[in-house]
């Protein structure tokens, strides 16, 4: 897994979130998007990076994996149902969305070095 390219994955959501958000067309599915299991970084997590399970930045990755897909989820379950979501709220700095996104990135960071030596 090549973890650059993860977190500029990662990064981007907040653009893809924008735009869905700008015009919901129903492009993206939120029960998809909940599950932290079927992005690269959610296959790898679930699969072959299990062999890192041991290590604590390897559990915090994780569980900041799934807040950050809960909290996709729910943005566009919002946007779906027609309520008004207001970006500056949904994807600001103190957002749920923002904070998950930006611990994915640190732990993924903070990970990088355990397991490119191994």
């Amino acid at each position: 897994m090549n973890i650059d390219e993860v977190i500029k994955a990662h990064v981007a959501w907040k653009t893809k979130l924008s735009r869905y958000l700008a015009s919901p067309d129903r492009s993206i599915n939120a029960a998809d998007i909940a599950t932290d299991r079927k992005c690269e970084l959610g296959r790898w997590l679930h699969g072959e990076g299990s062999q890192f399970a041991s290590l604590p930045e390897f559990a915090a990755l994780k569980q900041d994996h799934a807040k950050f897909h809960a909290a996709a989820a729910a943005i566009v379950t919002k946007a779906d149902r027609g309520e008004p979501v207001v970006q500056d709220l949904a994807l600001g700095a103190d957002s749920e969305f923002v904070k998950a996104s930006r611990a994915v990135s640190n732990a993924l960071f903070k990970l990088k070095p355990k397991i490119e030596n191994k």
